[in-house]
């Protein structure tokens, strides 16, 4: 008999670590720094919060369903401003809104593949990607990265065959940090054109690259539709992660099978949230440059006070956006550590181990912190507990 869908994948990682804090005190001088995950602790500002209470009294759609493919209103704002940032060409029957990212990439796959069906992902990878992955009954075919985790479209290549239907990429990238250059992303479409497949762009953390303008090209292709799918979320920016808000970018007539996807799923992205997104797109550009500005300073922090580190044979392999990926020189492998961590160093953190094949032995070398929730004392106390553990 067949395994059911859900328990042909892993426990969520998050969750899973979560419960490593179960029974562990931590003392005053010693608070723990939890770096396990992206998501922001706070809510939205208090401008946007304003807004959305009012809207909760005044304005009677934001408690009913809405349309499945998203508000109209949010549609041509995203294609507005999708357009103007990549200088390219984008047209709201090209946009839809989705109950967040993780649902955006879930549609996609759900457009793209059928039972056995392969999707290449970049390792380390962003695990929910893998586990539906798995559960859609999509082979996930791991592709190893290049020198500062970058992918590498010759070696992608090399994995393409006739059951691949897609390539996917994160950047900035979740778990590694890299902020892919716009010349690889172009090879990629290139890659993906030739072979007939799709290329999935995630970039859910585009908001906190480090490089000024557009990060690549590629909606300045006028056939940009024909393989490339865009995801986004609007959780980071705007600090809607409770509200689920999300949106793919693709040809219309992948859209309609996005939207029965979405029919089924959820019928459509929280009414609330979707305002929410509208208002912030269009009055809180300066708010998020701040944000901007205070994420790059806690990676310029991890990025000033590694070297500590490495001197004793850690080594930092990627850094930007939310998250550092590192590997450790202990003789334990990462899951063994990370939860070590938690009692001996007041640290909570993800093995490498959550976001590769199993039995990959740089899995066990790995580590991702997730910094952008602590500022920069948090992230010193956090490389001096580090080194206090590295013999």
């Amino acid at each position: 008999m067949a395994l059911p869908r859900t328990a042909t994948t892993f426990a969520p990682p998050v969750m899973e670590a979560r419960r490593w804090l179960e029974g562990v005190s931590f003392p005053p001088n010693r608070p723990l720094l939890n770096v396990s995950q992206a998501a922001p602790v706070d809510p939205p500002p208090a401008p946007l919060r304003e807004v959305m209470a009012e809207m909760v009294l005044s304005v009677p759609s934001v408690h009913l369903y809405g349309p499945v493919l998203g508000l109209p209103a949010l549609r041509e704002e995203i294609a507005a401003q999708w357009s103007s940032t990549y200088a390219g060409a984008i047209r709201p029957d090209q946009v839809a809104v989705t109950a967040g990212c993780n649902q955006a990439y879930c549609a996609a796959v759900s457009t793209l593949c059928g039972d056995g069906d392969e999707v290449i992902l970049p390792v380390p990878y962003y695990f929910n990607h893998r586990m539906w992955n798995d559960m859609a009954g999509v082979v996930t075919v791991p592709l190893t990265c290049g020198p500062g985790l970058i992918p590498e479209a010759e070696r992608a290549a090399t994995l393409v065959n006739p059951r691949t239907r897609a390539i996917v990429l994160v950047s900035p990238n979740n778990p590694g940090g890299a902020e892919y250059p716009a010349e690889t992303l172009r090879a990629f479409l290139e890659l993906a054109r030739t072979h007939g497949i799709a290329l999935i762009v995630d970039e859910t953390y585009r908001d906190f690259d480090s490089r000024q303008g557009a990060p690549h090209d590629l909606f300045g292709d006028p056939d940009w539709d024909d393989t490339l799918i865009h995801l986004y979320s609007f959780s980071k920016a705007y600090r809607l992660t409770g509200h689920r808000v999300g949106a793919i970018l693709a040809a219309p007539a992948r859209l309609a099978g996005v939207e029965k996807f979405l029919d089924t799923v959820a019928i459509c992205a929280p009414q609330l949230g979707q305002h929410a997104a509208l208002w912030g797109m269009r009055h809180l550009k300066d708010w998020v440059a701040a944000e901007r500005r205070e994420i790059l300073d806690r990676r310029a922090a991890i990025v000033e006070g590694f070297p500590r580190l490495a001197a004793k044979g850690w080594e930092l392999l990627g850094c930007g956006a939310y998250f550092a990926y590192a590997t450790h020189p202990l003789a334990e492998p990462s899951d063994t550590l990370a939860r070590r961590l938690v009692p001996d160093a007041g640290i909570l953190l993800l093995p490498g181990t959550m976001f590769m094949p199993e039995g990959d032995p740089e899995g066990a070398r790995g580590l991702r912190i997730a910094f952008a929730n602590v500022d920069r004392p948090g992230i010193g106390a956090l490389i001096d507990r580090l080194d206090v553990v590295t013999p």
